[in-house]
């Protein structure tokens, strides 16, 4: 009797310490393509369920799991807003939906299939992967900001695709009541925040958006017009390339705009800190040293500016030269009457050796190991210090009245001593097949 006792609680003890898994129904379910009306391959999926659950997405590629995209969130509701990015165009998508519990487990999981529209005819390329080692890509997108077009000029769209070359994501502005003219030049970039931002020639705005193309928030640059390039700075604050409304030369001023309050808090005028006069590789007079690009560095509180026909240049927050790196020929004295040619970056070979051929120095000739930036665009600062950028050649590399090729170059300066290495290079031994002789990136 004893011994059934004991079983009998041992049974019951059981029983009433199992937990049952919650069941979850879905009681409605919504799904609308392109819900701000701006990203045709974004969808939002709208459920309401019996008991609170959190939500995972994956958005299945046609390549694998490689090709998914994936996303979780951790709200714990009985209705879910479900964004969804990275669908296919003019396909059947597949997406799954997995409903889970505040811990994570898994309750039940929703198949929704969701159709798309085809890429507009010709707005954008034609997309070839020639080589893609598994395991040696970056996982995720590729994002390019467009400048091309073949059907119209405006607005420009930014465009993501994946590894196999297949758009997955798209920004379409033309209904857009502000943006339907968007030009932004050198194109968007992302924000610490996760969202995009770029600038605006036409109503000469900084614009930061969401991955949907809706409006977050606007810099008006007061003043000035937008040209080329803005950059956030690890404060938050944006640098920005400008003209300046009403004077005599155009795409020659440098502004800090602060976030919160909006305002202009630091300007560069690049007539005074460098030589208006200089025509070395331009002989226009307004746009004399058509500045694209304004990357911070943190490292000494300066900024690097690149002006496509004077150079690569950095300054400091009062508007004096560091250095200027670009061919020597035709440096005298800048505005506020500084020496240039004292701030000239020195070129080394690949043993650190001085470079002393005076045609290397002028830009007639290459060096075997160094060869100057001609018509550069997008200087980035890598972790290591040194500086890459796109160097386009133009239409006079050498001084030879074409471009030839464009190159992808890293370069090792030394500011102390006012030198300059070349480290990398790709691109050249491409020739005129990848040479471009307008904005482009790296």
């Amino acid at each position: 009797m004893r011994t059934h006792l004991i079983y009998l609680f041992v049974l019951l003890f059981i029983g009433c310490s199992k937990k049952e898994t919650p069941q979850v129904e879905i009681t409605s379910n919504v799904i609308t393509l392109n819900p701000s009306g701006y990203s045709p391959l974004s969808a939002n999926i709208q459920l309401t369920t019996s008991i609170p659950v959190k939500v995972s997405v994956v958005v299945l590629g046609k390549n694998g799991s490689a090709t998914n995209v994936t996303k979780d969130f951790d709200v714990v509701s009985t209705t879910q807003q479900i964004p969804i990015l990275g669908l296919y165009p003019d396909f059947n998508n597949t997406v799954e939906v997995i409903l889970k519990d505040a811990s994570g487990s898994d309750l039940l999981q929703k198949n929704y299939t969701i159709k798309t529209n085809p890429l507009p005819d010709g707005l954008f390329p034609a997309i070839s992967i020639i080589t893609n080692v598994t395991g040696q890509a970056s996982t995720g997108m590729t994002f390019v900001s467009y400048f091309g077009y073949k059907s119209q000029p405006v607005p420009q769209s930014p465009f993501a695709f994946d590894n196999f070359g297949d758009v997955r994501w798209y920004l379409d502005f033309s209904s857009h009541a502000t943006l339907k003219n968007l030009f932004y030049d050198d194109g968007f970039d992302r924000l610490q925040n996760g969202n995009l931002y770029f600038g605006d020639t036409n109503t000469a705005t900084i614009y930061e958006v969401d991955m949907w193309g809706y409006v977050v928030n606007t810099w008006p640059l007061t003043g000035y017009n937008f040209h080329h390039n803005v950059q956030e700075k690890p404060n938050g604050n944006f640098l920005v390339t400008a003209s300046k409304l009403g004077s005599s030369t155009v795409e020659d001023f440098i502004l800090e705009i602060d976030r919160t309050s909006k305002q202009i808090i630091t300007t560069w005028d690049l007539k005074q800190s460098l030589q208006y006069g200089r025509q070395t590789l331009t002989t226009d007079g307004t746009d004399w040293i058509h500045v694209n690009a304004v990357i911070p560095d943190p490292s000494d509180n300066t900024i690097i500016i690149s002006g496509r026909t004077q150079g690569l240049v950095k300054l400091d927050y009062s508007n004096n030269v560091v250095w200027i790196m670009g061919c020597h020929r035709g440096w005298g004295t800048s505005g506020n009457n500084v020496d240039l040619t004292q701030l000239l970056l020195q070129p080394l070979d690949h043993n650190g050796t001085s470079i002393t051929n005076p045609d290397v120095l002028d830009g007639s000739v290459n060096a075997s190991d160094f060869e100057w930036n001609w018509y550069q665009h997008a200087p980035i600062l890598l972790p290591n210090g040194h500086v890459m950028l796109f160097d386009n050649g133009g239409d006079n590399r050498n001084f030879s009245g074409y471009g030839q090729y464009s190159r992808a170059v890293e370069f090792e300066i030394n500011a102390t001593n006012k030198t300059v290495k070349q480290i990398w290079e790709y691109g050249k031994e491409l020739g005129s097949a990848t040479f471009s002789h307008i904005v482009s990136n790296v």
